[in-house]
């Protein structure tokens, strides 16, 4: 989508250890106008599925996630990185590792939110190497909910999580899909 690939551009910085911050307008500060254009693509984009719930990991994908929702006319859910005290005994849980901080912890969501009847959008802000995308599915087939796909505001095509998930039979539709970064020369190359 050449709004957000500009949007990128403009406002994107990238880091050392190849991250990419885009932090004034997705993931700490919400362009929320942005966020209902991205919606509505991607609602358009699974309009032949049957969804019945959107799912996402805490917490930078609740933002989109959730306008995502409201576009579907359906609930959201979203996975939780730790189990709470107050949180339902009976959980789906499945390791994820994070590619920013390195650290591995378990997503839960409660057996109450996902069932068989269920059909699962995942969506998330950014796709990598792919293991919060893989945690969530795995959340879904402990379910036994069918996955319609994955929505993904930025996929790093370069770190090829999307290859192999698309591999495995998922189907993925990233508003954006990076070729490359460069951080010396702060530029970055969009793909189809």
């Amino acid at each position: 989508m050449r709004l957000l690939e500009e949007r990128i551009i403009r406002e994107g910085r990238i880091l050392e250890g190849d991250i990419l911050k885009v932090d004034s307008f997705v993931n700490h500060q919400v362009d929320m106008q942005l966020m209902s254009q991205l919606a509505k693509e991607l609602a358009a984009r699974f309009a032949s599925e049957p969804i019945t719930k959107v799912l996402t990991i805490e917490a930078s994908g609740i933002a989109f996630a959730g306008v995502v929702a409201l576009e579907l006319g359906v609930p959201m859910v979203f996975a939780k990185k730790h189990s709470h005290l107050y949180i339902d005994p009976d959980l789906l849980m499945a390791p994820v590792e994070s590619f920013t901080t390195k650290n591995t912890y378990n997503a839960v969501v409660s057996r109450r939110y996902l069932s068989p009847d269920d059909v699962v959008l995942i969506v998330d802000d950014f796709l990598a190497a792919g293991r919060a995308l893989s945690g969530l599915v795995d959340l879904c087939r402990q379910a036994g909910a069918t996955v319609a796909g994955a929505g993904i505001i930025i996929e790093k095509a370069y770190q090829h999580g999307g290859d192999t998930l698309r591999a495995s039979g998922l189907r993925i539709e990233s508003m954006a899909r990076i070729a490359s970064m460069d951080p010396a020369k702060g530029t970055i190359e969009f793909t189809s």
